[in-house]
C-alpha cells in the first residue's frame, strides 16, 4: 500500500491516503485512494486529450479589402 498525503473535505484538512487493495488489478497505481482518518474515498483520474483541430480558415485575397 502506497501512502500520500491530501486535502480531505470530510475531515476538513490534510491527512494521509493510501491505495486499497486493488481488485482491478491496478497495484498501487489504482485510481482509487482512502483517507486513513475518516475513511473516505476519493478518485484520482488522468485523462488524455487530443489537440483540437481548427477549422480551415480561408484567407482573404491580397487585392480585396474591406470596406
Amino acid at each position: 500500500m502506497s501512502d500520500r498525503e491530501l486535502y480531505c473535505d470530510t475531515c476538513g484538512g490534510v491527512q494521509p491516503f493510501e491505495t486499497p487493495p486493488c481488485a482491478d488489478g491496478h497495484g498501487v497505481d489504482c485510481p482509487e485512494l482512502l483517507c486513513t482518518g475518516c475513511g473516505a474515498a476519493v478518485l484520482i483520474a488522468t485523462f488524455t486529450f487530443r489537440p483540437a483541430r481548427l477549422a480551415d480558415r480561408r484567407r482573404p485575397s491580397a487585392g480585396r479589402h474591406a470596406a
